[in-house]
């Protein structure tokens, strides 16, 4: 429903369509200038894109199907082939073929993730433990260093050069390396509506009765069981030999080449399972039962020949004679059947059918194997329907042939006989099996076969070349209705003789058959040859017998006769039917004949004068027939004749006509016969069927049947649907003079018309393409309406001299349109007469020429009455006209074409075409379309309908009064209340088909937007101020990238368009539907002009790309909805998975000056106050990541065609916030368009390869793990697992394809390779562009500063060395020209910069290596006044790189040092300086990082190892905090990796304080924190970054700590990201902690917005404890110990590890087993199974030795008082229990007072968590627990596990009976009652246990009271099915309470009086407390 809204608040002024300029005006106007270049520019803008042609109608006959000759035809017949065999006529476009083959020259691109170096070992892997001096790299050879680095004398010449480089080997179509957008095409052209049918090709090719004696017949047809009806014609065909032929030669005359066919084509429209291939059998008739002629088949065997000689010589000898005798008749014999689906559909799924697996004894032969299409179609066969598209050819045999039964022969009873073999695959009464067999060959028939036969027997194409045997198609009574047009000539009956009933007849009649004729007169000799023949005889016959049935006086038949129709029917043709005994002995006394005639009947054809069909029962004249008899029917008794059983019905039959010429329907044969009678030739009154009319009622009778044609029935009326509209349309042009009255019918006929248009769209049965327009009627129109023949009236004006008229309507088009394409210039000029200097122009017409063309245009036109018909009609009529006005509209422009290619157009300019009445009429129309459809589909189908008919109009009519239709039509629908977007969403679609005009482009008249950039003011731009360009000037420059009035003026649509998109991207829609429309149409306008070979000059592009100038202005403001992540997500994901080390939040903090780096990151921080105020208004990321690129591929194509001075002036007085926002756009393009991993390497790598490979891009490391790194570059919040997702790769036109060849691959790679490449080199020439011309600009430093970042963003991406090579020449070119800006105001860039070009320092790609040195050496050179800082940078830099990359390559690193040391030797100028000593210095530095990376790589594996590598390295920079700063992070980033959160944010936490303690020495702020100590609540590790203190460090000093972590907002960006990741981590309370810190900073900056987000994220981790504070797993713990030489330093060293919350022993010590069996070998590593101590003594020196213990946290009973909450008991824990049974004997395990433990506990070196997963033992200290100590122990923990679960909130009853069972359960061993017997049952006698005797008393008691309370507990949760359970625990309780109860009421009496303490030794608790007591 169409929301209605208040338009006056919504629709922006803006918005409106604006006064579209007069174009033909204007073209003249431009042309009168004289403009020769404009001429050129104009171009071909052809005068006509329509050809009107006649394209001859594809005949499959060799000569279409017609009437006989000589025959004056009726008007009906005549109009009807008339129909059928004129040729198509076709108005078509002149195509402008885009160009094709664009990827032939496309170069491969190599980038460093699919390169793969030639020698494949791995330079360096595992070196020895030498690490390689600085003297090792100098000896190494430089690479190849890059031609002239210095060599360039101005700085000019240096840009000129790289210019010229980088438009080298471009390629110019950046479109055809996009995949095109999934446009949805709205005109597909309309092809002929042919029934879609399954043909199967059956041969006939073996029928083997056991015994060959006598010539058989066979006759096959198809039956649909479910539809109970025959299906197809029959077809005939024999194998008789030529011997058995030879029998019947008296009774054939001659045999024709068409009935030898021994094969036939079946068609099936409606497959259903049920399908059956019926063959019946005959044989010549003979005396006998057909039981008794079976006989001898049933019996003899050819086998047993022997025997059966002489009876088969007999039998052939009997067979000849009857054949003699009787050969013209024939007898029923037998029959078989097969399931033609079930063999089809077999063939199709093709499972290995067991041969016999169809019914009815039918088996198959596969043959050949032809592919089979979508085969999966066939897995269900359908009852409905079943699917054969495609099965193979196969041979059935047939083995079971039943005997025919003399009295079942009729269709009812076979299809009854046929329900029974479905079912049981026999019949069910006994029939009788003839043995023999059949074998018929089936196959599919795409192509129609050499030699085949039509069902008229016309030969069809192709046509054999020597005689051979023909095919026969078999024409299809389809099932149900078929709904297509007839398309050829056809005129068949078919009849049917059914039954016959002679019962009552008491004469000898028998043995009965009927000969049937077809005569035109009653004359015995006017019977027609017009019957066709069945086999092996002649093609047509005058008669035929139907089989006889012997002794049988009522037999069925089931004979088909088919009949020729001749196509003038008179009253005198008439079917007679002669019926005949016959005699099959012949006796003595007779001779001759043996017929015996019984009587006549007859059926007349014509029943006034309409085809008689149907079913008749007809009586029967016994004698011959009176004179003039056909002239009635029999059914009325003619007076002198005598009928058998007093003229009762007899003799049944049916009669069907299969024609294209009578309509057999009543309404249709009515409206024709009267539309015949206006034509003339009648005589009045005229008889239609029983009336007769008058002429004075001909009009009245003509409107009534005009009226009454659409509710004739569907099927013929689609079958004549061609013709009847004809009729109509002819009726709509011609005024018609009905008895001297002119009588106008123009509008019924019009109603007509749109009521069959309704009803035809309407019906279900009829299919509709996807914009809902009726198939039949769109075919009718594109191929078969053409201008009805001129009215009668006016005809007298086209007669020649001699009175002859002139060549019908045919003669008017050229059979392939003549050429008309004049061109709008031409066509101009010619009309200034310029003849005498342009000889081709034709001299003035003649006048009779003119009167010509006056009259044409005067006369009545048929577009002009159909536009006036639309516009008066009213109701109903007018509804559906606009309801259904897609064809109205092709309507009128089909005819005003052909009347166009009627005109002389040199003479009749364009505005003078058409009538001005006309011009009205369709204004109306197009203003009444908007008012018409009340729902938004109707109206989105009538919004497209009427854009292309605009579109059409363009090529027909003046095209100014077009815009003008356009301009009405859109402000007509902004006027519409209806949702903003479905307006934009329909102006949008009825823009996009405008602007998909051949002629867009001049119709927007391109070539007068201005192209370049004026002159005159400023001759050379790079090197004067601005301050020369006026101000107008400015603003003129800076208007040409805005939507101005002017613009849409001139550049109509494109105006139109461009506002559409503009209000699209302004707008919010569901999901982003309208944007994209809008999107994908600018995008495909694009594609075609730059694939269009009109646009191959780059002058021309430049015009077109100056047209779309104001796009980017649109997209520039659009920046903020660009996704650039390749990822449609919602933001719930990116809360749920923001990354961990996202540097760019950093970033964003660090005053990043556009903090567009961090979008994503701010966007998280918008999104998660959006999330707490869901009303704050639009979202921001609102494109999909497709639709965005669609977006910015049409920028990149605007700029890289566009006028590169335009540009420039563009940009040098852009305003610096829109020059930033550019460089946001351009930093996005960089990232949309990155070049993918190859999928080819993927395909090549073995499959570990491809998991590292997948594992590495999900986690983003290696080089694209650059993303998260320090540069503030785009970071996607943890989207990266997106990489592999294979529907976000380019080009994705194969991309549904999952197993691709490697050759796809390839090209794949190829295309996407080479569209990163071009997209970042239009970025590259656009950032030169502006760069040169920043001496012009007042803020050069912003603009440097803006530009570097994006450079540094496009390294940052996986780049191709062609524009790496380009990249670094732009960098080198930018240090040379702004070498102390950089330096200075862009130090961070710096950075990032040395960070990158050492990263390709270390390619494994030459070119890229070479063209990176080049440029660090530049780098410094030019900086060597500020070395110290850039050696820092390079220090850091190199660090980082090393930390974070797993797979560095130091070799190629080392290489490049040695070329860097080679250009410093090399370079003459700076010999005498520092330069030289400060590279050497610098490589030295470098070299000892390398060290590090050596021992690193050997560790890479074993992470605990890496990490305390890494944890030593950073240790080693204590006085260098930068690099003590990167190494923490790259620690952090291996933990991040390795999803080890907390210790990733403890390494921030650590970097945080080591900024802190340098902030605190530089200014004391109190909101800072004071040092590390502030971080003491975090962790109390943190407190050793002190260390860095004043005598170490002077912050001062050059270069130290000047990294961007140095600064508050960089010491926040630390903070938030540890945050970030404890909260990963589940460690939500120190979140709190770090935001203690943050708080008071935020707080003194008055960062509102930060704090609103900062307590919100408070708020989630609060809520996060609340919800999650129990069911948080934290980590858990392990002693390793690794004994045994072959650890080296780690030999007798105790570690604890921390694992991830639930890791069981057996997954660690699988771990380390697997880890260091593989690096010691598996004999050598020895797994120690238990937990007491190691004796080295008694360990094998060769062997390695690993023991591993599960530890819990131990706290002293103080430190618990502290420890409350599941957190606090995990976090900080440096001590570690584990507990290890024994007993004195030495054995783990005892007896109860035998039982010893020993308590050991570990202190670590360092707290949990911590910047590392393993810490060292450093103390350990043990102590014994005596039995009875167990014992205690033991019980306390049983009663506290009671006590809990029966205090639970919500018991668990599994559980608490669970417990009970083990304390009050009558058997457990070992359980409390024989612990109390043990211990209890007698007082000590050393006085020294009597404590622990009172104490383990004191427990019981307490025990057997919470036992007690857990029962009752238990009675409470209990459900009714546990009460004995509960009885039997109560009586258990209760005995084990009676049994304890002596021993816990015995006190030991010293104990309660004072008594002297002894000193004694104990080896157990601590100060027990009762100690006291």
């Amino acid at each position: 429903p169409l929301g209605t809204l208040s338009n006056h608040e919504q629709i922006p002024q803006s918005y409106e369509a604006v006064e579209p300029l007069d174009l033909e005006e204007f073209l003249m106007s431009q042309l009168r200038g004289g403009d020769s270049e404009l001429m050129q520019e104009l171009g071909d803008f052809p005068d006509d894109d329509l050809k009107v042609e006649q394209v001859e109608k594809e005949c499959r006959t060799i000569k279409p199907s017609v009437p006989e000759d000589g025959k004056e035809l009726e008007p009906h017949v005549r109009d009807c082939v008339k129909s059928y065999t004129q040729p198509w006529l076709v108005v078509s476009r002149s195509a402008y073929s885009e160009r094709a083959g664009l990827h032939k020259l496309l170069r491969k691109q190599t980038f460093e993730s699919d390169f793969q170096p030639e020698n494949q070992e791995k330079p360096v892997r595992n070196r020895s433990k030498a690490y390689p001096a600085i003297s090792h790299t100098k000896s190494l050879a430089p690479d190849q260093r890059v031609e002239g680095l210095l060599a360039f004398s101005s700085h000019e010449e240096l840009d000129r050069y790289n210019q010229e480089s980088r438009q080298g080997n471009r390629h110019p179509e950046l479109f055809a390396l996009y995949p095109p957008a999934d446009e949805v095409r709205c005109r597909e052209l309309l092809l002929l509506c042919f029934s879609i049918s399954v043909h199967v090709g059956v041969v006939f090719f073996i029928s083997l009765f056991e015994i060959d004696i006598e010539p058989v017949f066979a006759t096959m047809a198809l039956y649909d069981l479910k539809e109970k009806k025959k299906i197809s014609e029959n077809f005939y065909c024999d194998l008789n030999s030529e011997q058995l032929k030879n029998f019947l030669k008296p009774h054939t005359s001659h045999v024709d080449q068409s009935t030898l066919a021994r094969s036939a084509i079946f068609s099936v429209t409606y497959p259903t399972p049920d399908i059956y291939l019926v063959i019946k059998i005959e044989k010549v008739l003979q005396q006998g039962e057909i039981t008794e002629c079976a006989d001898p088949y049933i019996t003899l065997r050819e086998s047993d020949s022997a025997k059966n000689k002489d009876k088969l010589e007999k039998l052939r000898g009997q067979a000849e004679a009857f054949c003699q005798r009787l050969g013209r008749y024939r007898m029923p014999f037998a029959w078989a059947a097969v399931n033609i689906m079930e063999v089809i559909s077999t063939a199709a799924i093709d499972r290995d059918a067991d041969t016999d697996s169809l019914k009815g004894g039918v088996s198959i032969d596969r043959k050949g194997q032809l592919p089979r299409r979508n085969s999966e179609r066939f897995n269900t066969m359908d009852d409905q329907l079943c699917n054969v598209s495609a099965f193979k050819p196969a041979t059935i045999t047939i083995s079971i042939i039943f005997k025919q039964e003399g009295d079942r022969l009729s269709d009812e009873d076979l299809l009854k006989f046929l329900a029974e073999i479905k079912k049981t695959s026999t019949p069910q009464r006994r029939v009788k099996m003839i043995t023999g067999c059949i074998k018929l060959d089936i196959s599919p028939v795409h192509d129609t076969p050499l030699g085949s036969l039509s069902t008229e027997l016309i030969p069809l194409i192709p046509v054999a070349e020597k005689n051979i045997r023909p095919v026969k198609e078999v024409l299809e009574f389809p099932s149900s209705e078929v709904y297509v047009p007839h398309n050829i000539y056809r005129n068949l009956l078919f009849l049917y003789p059914q039954r016959l009933n002679f019962v009552n007849r008491l004469t000898s009649a028998r043995n009965i058959t009927i000969k049937i004729q077809f005569m035109s007169g009653e004359d015995p000799s006017s019977s027609l040859p017009v019957i066709f023949g069945k086999s092996s005889g002649p093609e047509f016959l005058q008669e035929v017998y139907t089989p006889v049935t012997y002794h049988n006086k009522s037999p069925d038949f089931y004979e088909e006769v088919k009949l020729i129709l001749p196509a003038r029917l008179t009253g005198r043709h008439h079917l007679l039917f002669t019926f005949y005994h016959i005699s099959c002995q012949q006796k003595q006394n007779q001779s001759g004949s043996c017929e015996t005639l019984i009587g006549y009947s007859w059926l007349p054809i014509l029943n006034n004068d309409r085809l008689q069909t149907g079913q008749f029962c007809l009586p029967i004249a016994l004698e011959r027939l009176p004179v003039n008899y056909s002239l009635h029917t029999p059914e009325v008794p003619v007076p002198p004749v005598k009928w058998m059983e007093s003229h009762k019905g007899l003799f049944n039959l049916e009669i069907q006509a299969v024609s294209s010429v009578h309509t057999q329907d009543n309404h249709l044969e009515r409206f024709f016969t009267l539309c015949h009678a206006l034509e003339g030739g009648v005589t009045f009154p005229l008889r239609v069927r029983e009336e007769k009319i008058p002429e004075n009622k001909l009009e009245h009778e003509l409107k009534l049947s005009i009226i009454s044609l659409s509710s004739s029935s569907l099927e013929p009326l689609v079958l004549f649907l061609h013709l009847v509209m004809d009729k109509l349309f002819t009726l709509i042009m011609q005024p018609m003079v009905i008895a001297g009255q002119t009588a106008n019918l123009a509008q019924i006929a019009f109603e007509s018309v749109v009521s069959i248009v309704n009803s035809l769209h309407n019906s279900q049965e009829l299919i509709r393409d996807q914009q809902g327009r009726n198939s039949l009627l769109s075919t009718y129109l594109y191929w078969v309406f053409r201008l009805p023949d001129p009215p009668q009236d006016i005809s007298f004006l086209l007669c020649s001299g001699s009175g002859s008229m002139v060549a019908p309507a045919e003669s008017r088009y050229s059979t392939m349109g003549r050429a008309t394409a004049a061109t709008v210039g031409n066509m101009l000029l010619q009309s200034r007469v310029r003849s005498s200097s342009n000889p081709d122009i034709p001299a003035p017409h003649s006048s009779a020429e003119d009167t010509e063309v006056k009259n044409i245009l005067s006369a009545k036109q048929f577009h002009e009455e159909l536009a006036l018909q639309m516009v008066v009609s009213t109701g109903v009529c007018r509804e559906n006209a606009y309801k259904y006005a897609w064809f109205f509209f092709e309507l009128l422009v089909k005819s005003m074409a052909q009347h166009v290619s009627q005109l002389d157009k040199q003479s009749v300019p364009r505005r003078s075409r058409f009538s001005d009445r006309f011009k009205d009429d369709i204004t109306t129309i197009v203003s009444v379309m908007h008012f018409q459809p009340q729902c938004v589909e109707q109206a989105e189908k009538v919004n497209i309908s009427l854009a292309f008919f605009l579109y059409d109009l363009l090529s027909l009519m003046d095209r100014g009064f077009v815009f003008q239709l356009v301009k009405n039509y859109c402000n007509q629908m902004s006027a519409k209340s209806v949702s903003m977007p479905t307006l934009i969403s329909m102006r949008l679609e009825f823009l996009r088909i405008l602007c998909s005009h051949e002629h867009y482009l001049n119709l927007s008249l391109f070539f007068s937007s201005p192209a370049s950039a004026p002159t005159s003011p400023c001759p050379s731009i790079s090197s004067q101020s601005s301050g020369s360009c006026s101000f107008q000037e400015q603003q003129r420059i800076l208007g040409l990238f805005e939507l101005s009035q002017e613009f849409k003026q001139q550049h109509y649509l494109t105006g139109l368009l461009l506002t559409e998109l503009s209000a699209a991207l302004d707008m919010e829609s569901e999901g982003g539907k309208v944007q994209r429309k809008a999107i994908t149409a600018i995008y495909s306008l694009l594609c075609s002009h730059d694939l269009d070979h009109r646009c191959i000059k780059p002058e021309i592009r430049a015009k077109v790309a100056a047209l779309y100038l104001p796009l980017v202005g649109i997209i520039i403001d659009s920046t903020n909805y660009l996704d650039f992540t390749g990822k449609p997500s919602t933001l719930e994901d990116d809360l749920e998975n923001v990354p961990p080390i996202n540097q760019s939040v950093a970033m964003a903090i660090a005053g990043n000056p556009f903090n567009t780096l961090g979008r994503n990151v701010l966007l998280y921080h918008t999104a998660c106050l959006s999330l707490s105020s869901p009303q704050q208004g639009k979202s921001v990321a609102t494109l999909a990541a497709d639709t965005s690129r669609h977006l910015l591929v049409c920028f990149l194509w605007v700029m890289k065609n566009a006028d590169r001075s335009l540009i420039q002036r563009w940009t040098v007085d852009m305003p610096p916030s829109q020059l930033n926002k550019l460089f946001e756009l351009l930093t996005i393009c960089v990232s949309c368009f990155e070049y993918r991993v190859s999928l080819t390497q993927a395909l090549q790598k073995s499959q570990q390869a491809k998991l590292q490979l997948e594992e590495a891009l999900l986690r983003g490391t290696g080089a694209r793990g650059e993303m998260m790194k320090r540069v503030g570059g785009i970071a996607f919040p943890c989207r990266e697992n997106l990489r592999w997702r294979k529907d976000l790769t380019q080009w994705r036109q194969t991309n549904d394809k999952q197993d691709k060849t490697k050759a796809e691959l390839d090209q794949e790679a190829l295309i996407s390779g080479n569209l990163a490449t071009e997209t970042n080199l239009i970025v590259l020439d656009l950032l030169e562009t502006i760069v040169q011309a920043v001496p012009l600009s007042d803020c050069k430093d912003s603009v440097v500063g803006g530009l570097l970042k994006v450079l540094l963003h496009s390294l940052t991406c996986n780049q191709s060395s062609t524009f790496l090579s380009h990249t670094f020449s732009t960098f080198r070119a930018l240090v040379i020209k702004f070498g102390d800006l950089l330096f200075e105001e862009e130090a961070e860039q710096c950075a990032d910069l040395c960070q990158k070009v050492l990263q390709y320092c270390s390619s494994p790609v030459d070119e890229n290596r070479s063209q990176a040195c080049a440029t660090l050496y530049l780098l410094m050179r030019y900086s060597y006044s500020n070395a110290s800082v850039m050696k820092m940078q390079v220090t850091m830099s190199l660090a980082s790189l090393v930390g974070k990359s797993s797979d560095f390559q130091e070799e190629y690193l080392r290489r490049s040092l040695r070329t860097i040391l080679a250009y410093a030797e090399e370079d003459t100028e700076m010999q005498n300086t520092q330069l030289p000593s400060q590279v050497d210095e610098l490589l030295r530095n470098l070299n000892s990082i390398l060290s590090d990376t050596v021992k690193m790589r050997e560790f890479q594996e074993d992470h605990e190892m890496l990490m305390d590598l890494m944890y030593r390295i950073a240790k080693g920079y204590q006085t260098s905090p930068d690099l003590r700063l990167t190494w923490l992070q790259n620690m952090a980033e291996k933990h991040n990796n390795r999803k080890c959160y907390t210790e990733s944010a403890m390494c921030l936490v650590h970097a945080a304080a080591l900024v802190a303690e340098y902030l605190s020495m530089l200014e004391d702020h109190k909101y800072l924190p004071v040092g590390s100590v502030t971080f003491q609540n975090i962790s109390p590790n943190v407190l050793e970054e002190s260390a860095v203190s004043d005598d170490i460090l002077s912050p001062d000093e050059d270069g130290v700590c000047s990294g961007r972590y140095f600064t508050e907002s960089g010491l926040v960006g630390l903070l938030e990201q540890a945050a970030e990741l404890f909260s990963n981590g589940g460690l939500y309370e120190a979140v709190n902690e770090v935001y203690k810190i943050i708080i008071p900073i935020l707080e003194a900056h008055r960062d509102f917005r930060k704090l609103a987000s900062t307590h919100d994220k408070l708020q989630r981790a609060f809520d996060n404890i609340i919800q999650k504070g129990h069911k948080r797993m934290f980590g858990t713990y392990f002693r390793v110990g690794f004994y045994g030489a072959k650890f080296g330093d780690l030999d007798e060293r105790e570690f604890v590890y921390k694992e991830p919350g639930i890791t069981h022993l057996p997954e660690i010590s699988h771990r380390l087993e697997n880890f260091y069996s593989q690096r010691f070998g598996d004999d050598t590593l020895v797994m120690i199974k238990d937990s007491t101590p190691v004796d080295r003594k008694q360990l094998n020196p060769n062997k390695a030795y690993i023991q591993i213990t599960y530890v819990e946290a131990y706290f002293d009973d103080y430190e618990m008082k502290d420890r409350v909450t599941n957190f606090e008991k995990n976090f900080n824990l440096r001590r570690f229990m584990y507990t290890t049974p024994f007993t004195k004997s030495g054995r783990p395990r005892g007896e109860l007072n035998e039982q010893y433990k020993r308590k050991t506990i570990l202190t670590t070196m360092h707290a949990f968590p911590y910047i590392k997963t393993r810490l060292n033992v450093i103390q350990k200290e043990e102590f014994d627990l005596t039995p009875i100590e167990v014992a205690i122990e033991d019980m306390q923990k049983k009663t506290r596990e009671l006590a809990v679960a029966t205090h639970r909130e919500q018991p668990d009853a599994k559980m608490l009976q669970m417990l009970l069972q083990g304390s009050v359960g009558a058997t457990v061993n070992q359980g409390p009652l024989e612990v109390a017997q043990v211990f209890l049952n007698e007082i000590p006698a050393d006085p020294k246990l009597f404590r622990h005797h009172n104490k383990l008393r004191l427990c019981f008691k307490e025990f057997i009271m919470r036992c007690g309370e857990a029962v009752e507990k238990n009675k409470h949760l209990i459900t009714s099915d546990q009460k004995e359970y509960q009885q039997e625990l109560k009586k258990n309780y209760n005995r084990l309470r009676e049994s304890l109860r002596p021993m816990l009421e015995r006190k030991i009496p010293e104990l309660y009086k004072p008594i002297i303490r002894e000193s004694f030794k104990r080896l157990s608790f601590r100060r027990a407390p009762e100690e006291n007591c």
